[in-house]
């Protein structure tokens, strides 16, 4: 293939021939025993290194939200936390639960050497997928075993309304 002076340009048959060649395969390099052993240092108190950065944003929690012929229901697992703790509501068909899991700090921590566990403020507010009735006697809300389980009234609507034309 030729090349103009410039050795790093790429000339039209070089383009041509990457473009339509199929590149080369080879077998991925196993990872060695040391490269799958990491170890991370704790941080020195103080320094900051961006994990701790997220005050802003509360945690977001995950739902499950399926329907059944009558209801609609909505579980999120809300492990520890007590139902003082917790916060729902609901809006123009927009349900909101909120609330806050305390008791990971220890003031007499020095250094974290993992911290997988979300402890704070939580939020998740979801556009409900189907039209629900929002008064108290068609909504319930239970917590069992870490499960929050609201469950809706679904809103009957005619499918089909004849307009009579005049």
């Amino acid at each position: 293939m030729a090349r103009n002076n410039d050795a790093d340009m790429l000339m039209e048959d070089e383009l041509a021939d990457f473009f339509t060649t199929e590149p080369e395969l080879t077998p991925a390099a196993e990872p060695s025993p040391k490269a799958a052993l990491s170890v991370e240092e704790p941080s020195e108190p103080g320094v900051s290194d961006g994990w701790d950065d997220t005050d802003d944003f509360p945690g977001q929690l995950a739902v499950d939200v399926y329907e059944t012929a009558d209801k609609l229901v909505v579980k999120a697992r809300t492990a520890g936390i007590s139902k003082s703790d917790l916060n729902v509501t609901i809006s123009d068909n927009i349900l909101t639960i909120s609330g806050v899991l305390s008791g990971g700090e220890d003031e007499n921590t020095t250094a974290w050497h993992i911290q997988e566990c979300y402890w704070g403020e939580f939020s998740r507010t979801i556009a409900l997928p189907v039209q629900v009735k929002e008064d108290e006697d068609s909504v319930r809300a239970d917590l069992k075993d870490g499960v929050l389980t609201i469950t809706f009234e679904k809103e009957k609507l005619n499918n089909t309304t004849r307009i009579p034309i005049q």
